[in-house]
């Protein structure tokens, strides 16, 4: 299926970019930035970048069909091009006019934890009565969001982005693409820090989403979280969380087993029991958000309870794994001390002996030692043992005292899981991704113990 008038003319008068070879006629089929993923009649836009310049594989996207190039420099190549100045920029812009073509509710989603949870949770719910479009994989930044609008067809009803940033400016941008009329704020915790200094700079820097928010736009806040409950959006605002203070709010919460957790969401007189089909308890505030997003679209109480019981947890996100030997809290994905806490107190939920597996948390500038440190305490005094990895993790290590053991690398850290660990323990995984926790996981998986 083609793209809504998009059409290499209009990218050009989009663009005011320059060509080369005439422009064919007719609506693109995709846009793509990556050449393994070129498809007769699409945009490939050549961007150079640390690893790989698109420049290179121009010709192959001529030979693979595409209807036209984006490109900095004109390559001698069979294929329509079109010539400006920066290839990212310009796909902002085309995404941003892509999006104006679709007179559907467009929901955008930041925060510094549980993004893509809630993502995942609000299309969920949504898919209950529209065909919801969703950001996949990790396509949240200033490329992956205009490849996500450039997903958008005819048949969608919806459309919930997520939006990630590590700096001042770049929401800006985002939304000034995505203009969502519903902005969804998770939590501001200890992310980014490194280059936002602290938790108002977080909430300052996603705060930049209201700018391409329309007048009559709506909010969606963590109104258990201090700083969202008393920031000003300058647009109506409704707050969920587990406090009587929240419109939308959860009680009855409970743990089904390892495979579920329970509650019933209030908003006014509407009471609706819902069944998570996922561990943790981050995963009742991503039902609240999926609820509240659904009562602003009109969605009824058994639509969203079935949205809710449709969601699927995506990748190492609180995946809880049954090894016959022990269970294994799954989480290694990404770290920050705000979703380590979280996942520490997940893991509360399980039986067994709680061991906490933790890594490095990077990003976290100047004040690294002391948020390691914090985490390492606060796992002390829930788990029985605190396994740390990496340089910035010894201060975790430090932190968490007597119950703490501390590995240079990864490689040593999985050598010596047989001797930490007992059968029916519960053990967490998490770190940043950059750590390479996986291995981790993977090693516990195959892990027999007496």
């Amino acid at each position: 299926m083609t793209m809504r008038d998009l059409t290499p003319e209009a990218v050009l008068a989009v663009t005011g970019g320059e060509t080369h070879g005439a422009l064919p006629a007719g609506e693109l089929t995709a846009v793509t930035t990556d050449s393994r993923t070129i498809e007769p009649g699409c945009l490939f836009a050549a961007i150079a970048g640390a690893r790989a310049d698109g420049h290179d594989f121009i010709r192959q996207a001529a030979e693979k069909g595409a209807a036209c190039v984006l490109c900095s420099r004109f390559v001698d190549a069979p294929v329509a091009q079109i010539r400006v100045p920066d290839v990212p920029a310009a796909l902002r812009a085309v995404a941003a006019w892509y999006r104006g073509r679709f007179a559907i509710p467009f929901i955008g989603v930041t925060g510094s934890v549980g993004k893509t949870t809630a993502k995942e949770m609000i299309a969920a719910v949504l898919g209950a009565r529209f065909d919801t479009l969703k950001t996949e994989k990790n396509f949240n930044n200033e490329l992956g969001v205009p490849l996500t609008l450039f997903r958008l067809r005819e048949e969608h009803q919806a459309a919930v982005v997520e939006m990630g940033i590590s700096g001042f400016g770049e929401m800006t941008r985002l939304t000034g693409m995505v203009r969502p009329d519903i902005g969804v704020y998770t939590l501001i915790g200890d992310a980014h820090l490194e280059f936002l200094g602290d938790r108002p700079g977080v909430l300052r820097a996603k705060g930049e989403m209201v700018r391409g928010m329309p007048e009559d736009g709506v909010i969606i806040a963590n109104g258990d979280d201090p700083l969202l409950r008393e920031h000003d959006f300058g647009r109506r605002t409704v707050l969920f969380g587990l406090g009587e203070h929240c419109t939308v709010r959860a009680v009855d919460v409970s743990a089904d087993g390892a495979e579920a957790m329970r509650c019933t969401i209030l908003a006014g007189d509407r009471r609706i029991p819902v069944r998570i089909p996922a561990f943790g308890e981050h995963l009742v505030y991503a039902a609240l958000m999926g609820a509240a997003v659904g009562l602003q679209l009109g969605l009824t109480d058994e639509e969203i309870a079935r949205g809710v019981a449709a969601y699927e947890t995506v990748g190492s996100r609180g995946r809880v794994i049954r090894t016959g030997c022990i269970t294994i809290l799954d989480d290694c994905y990404n770290a920050n001390p705000t979703s380590t806490r979280s996942a520490i107190d997940s893991l509360a939920h399980l039986a067994g002996r709680h061991v906490a597996v933790l890594g490095d948390m990077r990003e976290l500038g100047p004040t690294s030692e002391a948020l390691h440190a914090g985490t390492g305490a606060y796992a002390a005094d829930r788990c029985a043992l605190v396994v740390a990895c990496g340089q910035q993790a010894k201060a975790l290590a430090d932190g968490a005292g007597g119950k703490a053991v501390w590995f240079e690398r990864t490689d040593e850290l999985i050598g010596a899981l047989p001797t930490l660990l007992r059968r029916g323990d519960a053990v967490l995984v998490k770190a940043s991704r950059a750590m390479g926790f996986e291995a981790v996981t993977q090693a516990l998986e195959k892990m027999i113990l007496p």
